[in-house]
């Protein structure tokens, strides 16, 4: 594709059916892509989500990607797809203009002479490559970066800038990972001994597989014993805490500042909502989803949904209901006794009954 494409080019693309808007011309180049509502009439955009569709009839857009049911709503030329959210994210690499680093190593970094760094891949200044360090084709290692010794970085793979991928770890090919990221830093392991906490050793490492995101200010901790482990295409936003010797399957999604504690398996495809906790030593099944702010407290055995907690509402209305919450332990007790007397109650007749018919 070239770096502006024409509407028949994206059409091409994307396997779309294009209907052209009244004078409109397929050799049009969409400058990039916008909202809706915010369009020009050179920007691309997309309707995928029904709460947008109120401003398809007033879109300024010089094409929509929609589906053949929002087809007759359209009032210029569109994209017709199957899914459009999906075509919009394929469209949007077209548009990418993230800066691309030439190969080579720039003059201030410091590459240990042990480490191996592929001719096509790029070493940003200030970045130090260790020991035994193993930098695979075409990746690049933004400024200021570290990569600990013995440490493997896969094809293609990225770090952008104050990224720190501690010794022993590995990172697949074809892996975004954003700044200040730290991979590799010691899980939370202590072994409390006469009112003092001493340090466990973590002895092993983080294996992440191939096409892995990794949002900004996560870390992810070495094993204890064993490696942390992230498995193939998995996306993980900003603030993410992943504990030691926690197993995360293919393609799940972890949304920002949730937070898993040690040795939790994590099945494949499931997705777990921002703000979401998870406690140690659980299994989450393949296929589950984690709503916003849920603690995950035991294992879950069957896909499904899952949530936790009480949703806002106006404060005087939250206050009575946390005073009734602090109640519902009394309250128990109260309708256990009632049961009690009911079933006291219901024998006294059953027996008063027999007496009178005898």
């Amino acid at each position: 594709m070239v770096d502006q494409p024409t509407l028949a080019q994206l059409a091409e693309y994307l396997g779309a059916r294009l209907a052209l808007g009244a004078g409109a011309s397929d050799a049009l180049a969409p400058s990039g892509l916008n909202t809706l509502q915010d369009a020009t009439d050179t920007e691309l955009s997309f309707l995928s989500s029904p709460r947008y569709r109120r401003f398809l009839s007033s879109t300024r857009a010089c094409a929509v990607l929609l589906t053949e049911e929002q087809l007759n709503a359209c009032p210029v030329t569109a994209l017709v797809v199957d899914n459009p959210y999906y075509a919009f994210a394929r469209v949007s690499a077209l548009y990418d203009r993230t800066p691309q680093q030439q190969p080579g190593i720039h003059p201030s970094a410091q590459v240990h002479s042990q480490a191996q760094v592929d001719s096509s891949a790029c070493i940003g200044p200030g970045s130090v490559i260790e020991a035994g360090a193993f930098i695979d084709a075409g990746v690049v290692v933004g400024a200021n970066c570290v990569v600990g010794a013995g440490t493997k970085i896969g094809a293609g793979s990225r770090l952008f800038p104050s990224v720190v991928l501690y010794h022993g770890c590995s990172l697949g090919s074809d892996c975004i990972v954003h700044s200040n990221v730290v991979i590799g830093a010691d899980g939370f392991g202590f072994a409390p001994y006469q009112r003092e906490w001493i340090k466990i050793h973590q002895l092993g490492g983080v294996e992440i597989g191939d096409g892995v995101e990794i949002g900004a200010c996560s870390c992810i901790d070495r094993g204890a014993l064993g490696n942390t482990i992230i498995g193939r295409g998995v996306k993980i936003d900003n603030q993410v805490q992943i504990a030691h010797n926690v197993v995360i399957g293919e393609h799940t999604a972890i949304a920002a500042c949730a937070a898993v504690a040690g040795s939790a398996t994590i099945g494949s495809h499931c997705t777990i909502a921002g703000g979401a906790g998870i406690v140690g030593h659980v299994e989450i099944v393949d296929f589950s989803h984690i709503a916003a702010m849920t603690l995950v407290t035991k294992s879950i055995h069957n896909a499904g949904s899952y949530a936790s907690g009480t949703p806002f509402s106006e404060s005087r209305l939250w206050r009575r209901n946390a005073v009734r919450y602090a109640q519902l332990d009394q309250m128990a007790k109260r309708v256990q006794n009632l049961e009690k007397q009911l079933a006291v109650l219901s024998a006294v007749k059953q027996n008063f009954d027999q007496s009178a018919d005898e």
